[in-house]
């Protein structure tokens, strides 16, 4: 019978998939199984190369040996090509197409050129032995044939998969970067989560259009890749048994009515884009899957096991561009910050393009494997959550007594801001606010790091006297909080003119992540005066964190961005960012990217505030303005200050205020003073002291803030 011959046969798969294939390979009944970079060939029956067509779950193409010969040059190809029984493979009514690969060095360097010849081979051979001749059909052709040259030695092929087998007839549609099936079946099963008899609940995080979910329950209800697919490229050839396949095929189906009679587990999905959601479902559905498979639209920051075990396995977004990659970067900090505090028990995997980013999630890593999407290199990182989540770092109690007056009002103060940041969870705070005049500095705890801010010297104080008094301070500030110099950073303010206090100061760029409520934050202590945190604003960022559920939040002037990430983790629906500097809405973009959000339903806008107001016709439930007390744009000429422009301001944004809604107007400018009018138009309240917070109440004129409403 034709399915006892033997034939050569080769799978061809993406770099690093070689041993899967082979183990499959070695399930089909192949023998004499050799591999190559991205290639498994071995011999065996027709029906062990439909096999590899219905159930490779990571090649991309299954080749049949027609001939191999010699070749030195375009002649000998043609010559060798013309001498092969063509009329045993197609008839004249069937369609064909040739594509030639090259590798080593060869006579021949042109692959195009080569097919060329092979084609018109086959052609002359027929026209010479009946006068006719099958035709091209490069689309979609009854047979495809595939020419092969490596060095001297040309193989002809057939291939039996005709499309590549990732293509498994589901996919209704993709995303952007959708993830080839066969190299998420690889990921599925070099992951182990299949090892068990009983494997635990998969969860993937950011998962695109489903592709890792469906081929995991693919391979878990025994369901054959090909099963879904209405052609392969066999199906045209004339040596085709469709008897052995039709035999195949009604096997496929009872394996696969076995697999979905058992006891599933958990599959489940999130996705922020609610679009990619959608797209998702329809795959899903399309794989026949939907009452196993389950997925729903959250950002990552949301995310929260199921259960007490399981595997996390998610190919994580990649930045396209340069310029993204220190985007992606913070969100894989976010993902492994997720994991150590929530995912204790798990197992857990990830997919990523950039292996100069694998220390960016700080979790340790079990397995490494080097796989490629395409030509991009790629890694598939393994272990496992740790048992605890991390400690945060807190700030000993030590004793306040020191040798200086200056020493011990640190010292005291440590101790009452201590004990009142341990019970409100806080931080990010100030320990000493020019208490003393001789003293006439700031010290502002972010996490485990020391900002100080020296002030200019009243002019009754020479400059010598000065110097040593700060020199005294920042030796004791060492000695109180048992800090080395590399903690420790200083800055000294002037008076500052115009946007001068938003200028860059210096160029280290260098980035420290903090905590402030449920948020995370990124600060700079040296390239600007101020540190990307406000730290007087911090109850205004918590209240709207706790009024934003549900909400669409508007923060003009954004800066940073931290009231949008505070809004974004108190639930709101979307967040907008206006802000005319360009790199603090890129601050702005990886401070959300750092809490596990995206751009998805976090708008970042750069604009001048007023003109964008003007021209947006957007309504907001909830708005945060808080405004430089003066600044300029260049580019526009437009020159904005806070007290002749508060009343245009408020009633522009006011505009924009949903009813019911509400506006929080704040403003650090000490001399400013509310415009009567703005209470004739808005009913309005002011909460200057229940927005002071309590590390900053010496200083009860830090800002001013209101709440309006319509």
């Amino acid at each position: 019978m034709v399915s006892a011959q033997q034939y050569k046969l080769v799978a061809s798969c993406a770099a690093g998939l070689e041993s899967l294939v082979a183990r499959e390979v070695g399930s089909f009944a192949g023998q004499d199984i050799t591999t190559a970079k991205g290639v498994v060939g071995w011999l065996g029956t027709l029906e062990s190369g439909y096999r590899a067509c219905l159930w490779s779950r990571f090649s991309s193409r299954i080749f049949l040996q027609v001939d191999h010969f010699e070749v030195a040059n375009e002649e000998a190809l043609y010559s060798g090509c013309k001498l092969i029984a063509w009329e045993e493979h197609l008839g004249l009514g069937t369609t064909f197409a040739v594509d030639c690969t090259l590798s080593g060095e060869s006579a021949l360097t042109h692959s195009r050129f080569a097919a060329l010849r092979l084609k018109d081979a086959l052609v002359d051979s027929f026209r010479e032995r009946t006068g006719e001749r099958p035709s091209v059909d490069a689309d979609r052709p009854d047979i495809r044939i595939h020419l092969h040259i490596e060095g001297s030695l040309a193989t002809v092929s057939l291939d039996l998969s005709g499309e590549s087998l990732h293509r498994r007839g589901y996919r209704v549609t993709g995303c952007v970067a959708p993830l080839k099936e066969t190299l998420a079946a690889a990921i599925v099963a070099l992951s182990g989560w299949l090892d068990d008899d009983t494997p635990p609940t998969l969860l993937d995080p950011m998962c695109g259009t489903g592709t890792l979910l469906i081929e995991a329950a693919l391979m878990f209800g025994d369901s054959a890749p090909g099963l879904s697919r209405s052609s392969f490229g066999f199906m045209g050839w004339r040596q085709h048994d469709a008897r052995l396949w039709e035999r195949l095929v009604e096997e496929a189906v009872a394996r696969e009515e076995v697999g979905l009679s058992r006891k599933w587990p958990v599959f489940l999905g999130y996705d922020a884009d609610p679009r990619v959601v959608a797209a998702a479902r329809k795959n899903i559905e399309k794989a026949g899957l939907e009452d196993f498979i389950r997925v729903k639209q959250a950002e990552l920051a949301r995310l929260q096991p199921p259960s007490h075990t399981g595997l996390l396995l998610s190919n994580l977004p990649y930045g396209e561009r340069l310029s993204e990659t220190e985007e992606v970067s913070y969100l894989y900090r976010a993902f492994g910050r997720i994991v150590r505090e929530r995912f204790g028990g798990w197992k857990i995997g990830v997919f990523i393009s950039n292996p100069d980013l694998i220390d960016s999630f700080a979790l340790s890593w079990t397995e490494k494997f080097r796989l490629y999407n395409g030509a991009l290199p790629c890694r598939l990182l393994l272990g496992s959550a740790p048992d605890a989540p991390d400690q945060p770092f807190r700030w000993p109690m030590k004793s306040c007594s020191g040798e200086s007056e200056f020493a011990n009002r640190l010292g005291k103060n440590m101790k009452k801001f201590l004990k009142w940041s341990d019970k409100e969870g806080i931080t990010c705070f100030r320990v000493y606010d020019r208490d003393l005049p001789e003293f006439n500095i700031s010290i502002d705890l972010y996490g485990k790091w020391v900002h100080v801010q020296e002030y200019a010297p009243p002019k009754t104080i020479e400059p010598e006297l000065a110097s040593a008094r700060f020199t005294l301070a920042l030796h004791d500030i060492r000695e109180v909080l048992g800090v080395k110099r590399d903690r420790i950073f200083i800055k000294t303010r002037q008076r500052q003119k115009g946007s001068e206090q938003y200028q860059q100061k210096d160029s280290r760029k260098k980035m420290y992540e903090v905590r402030e409520g449920e948020c995370s934050f990124l600060v700079n202590f040296t390239d600007y005066l101020d540190t990307g945190l406000f730290l007087d604003n911090r109850p205004i960022r918590l209240r709207i964190a706790r009024e934003a559920l549900g909400k669409k939040f508007l923060n003009l002037f954004g800066y940073s961005g931290t009231a949008s990430v505070h809004a974004a983790m108190g639930g709101a629906q979307t967040t907008t960012t206006v802000d005319l500097s360009a790199n603090y809405l890129n601050w702005t973009r990886l401070n959300l990217a750092l809490n596990g959000f995206s751009e998805t339903a976090h708008g970042i806008v750069k604009a001048d505030c007023l003109q964008w107001l003007e021209e947006n016709q957007a309504q907001y439930d909830l708005i945060f303005v808080d405004p430089p007390t003066f600044s300029n744009t260049k580019k526009e000429k437009r020159v904005f200050d806070v007290q002749r422009d508060h009343v245009h301001l408020i009633k522009l944004a006011m505009e924009h205020l949903e009813p019911g809604g509400q506006l929080i107007f704040s403003t650090n400018f000490r001399m400013f003073s509310l415009d009567n009018t703005v209470q004739d138009f808005f009913d309005i309240k002011d909460i200057t002291r229940e927005s002071i917070p309590f590390d900053f109440s010496r200083n009860q004129r830090i800002h001013q803030c209101w709440e309006l409403r319509k």
